[in-house]
């Protein structure tokens, strides 16, 4: 009896393996791409070799981003629509799949295809259908980042996912936003990353100024989960010395005071991390700062 159940499950994975092979050739089909997107996407959690299949298939991955470049004109100006929207991020929700396998994402980054995503993370309307666009699209970098690859960091320094992530970061809904920010926290948390952003004044400055922005506003809407973000960012750009100094000097009150006491109540590793940011400004201060370079007058 269990030698039959056994023969059934491996029939049924067959059949269903022959139904994603017959998907990913019908994405080659503008006729049938539709369907095989919103298909493939359903089942990217559940078929662990779908990255390599997507990506050595013939025309797959040229097919995906005909989905992306299609949704071009309707960017500027901002004319998307649900429909167009979901079909959309299908094609990138497989694009994730490809970013986050490791015999992928190699490939993925050397062939630059998340700068074919930036387009989509300039947008700045409001409606759903462009905030599920930026979102999804910046669950990709999101997936390429959660890998802790140095050749991931190395990649998007190359590029202006910073800048795009701090407007995010700035105006974005909350979920946006606490993507953004883990995105910017894992740039930070590699050591090429930190160096980066610290290497000049106006680098610095601006993430600055965007965190000190954000605890503003989180201490008029609380989000646990983005404000834990927030604060690792914070402790992370403690550890550099130059930045520790300005620090010191611009940190937002709110994250030295009882502002976000409820918020984290129950949270011990966001408020032994806020406690010991704290530490780390208080230690070791010095009476005449050089702190960072400022610019050329």
């Amino acid at each position: 009896m269990l030698a039959t159940g056994a023969a059934v499950t491996t029939a049924l994975a067959q059949v269903d393996r022959e139904k994603i092979y017959q998907w990913i050739n019908e994405l080659s089909s503008p006729e049938t791409r539709e369907n095989a997107l919103l298909e493939l996407s359903k089942k990217r959690e559940s078929v662990p070799d779908l990255a390599p299949m997507l990506w050595h298939s013939c025309g797959t991955i040229a097919a995906l981003l005909q989905e992306i470049v299609n949704i071009y004109p309707s960017i500027n100006p901002p004319t998307l629509t649900a429909h167009q929207s979901n079909r959309v991020c299908n094609a990138l929700a497989l694009l994730q799949c490809v970013a986050s396998h490791p015999e992928t994402r190699s490939a993925f980054l050397a062939a630059h295809i998340p700068l074919f995503l930036y387009p989509f993370l300039h947008t700045v309307s409001k409606t759903r259908p462009f905030e599920y666009l930026r979102l999804t699209s910046l669950g990709v970098i999101g997936a390429l980042v959660k890998t802790d690859e140095q050749e991931v960091i190395n990649f998007l320094l190359t590029t202006e996912i910073i800048p795009l992530c701090l407007r995010i970061m700035e105006s974005g809904s909350e979920l946006s936003k606490t993507v953004a920010t883990f995105i910017l926290q894992k740039i930070l948390l590699d050591d090429t990353g930190l160096a980066y952003i610290c290497q000049t004044y106006e680098r610095f400055s601006h993430v600055a100024m965007i965190l000190g922005k954000m605890v503003l506003q989180l201490s008029k809407e609380p989000s646990a989960r983005l404000l834990k973000h927030v604060v690792r960012c914070y402790l992370r750009l403690s550890d550099n010395s130059r930045a520790r100094e300005a620090l010191r000097q611009c940190l937002p009150d709110q994250l030295k005071d009882t502002t976000f006491a409820q918020v984290l109540k129950d949270d011990t590793t966001t408020k032994r991390w806020l406690a010991q940011l704290v530490k780390n400004l208080q230690e070791g201060q010095v009476t005449d700062p050089r702190g960072i370079p400022l610019p050329a007058q």
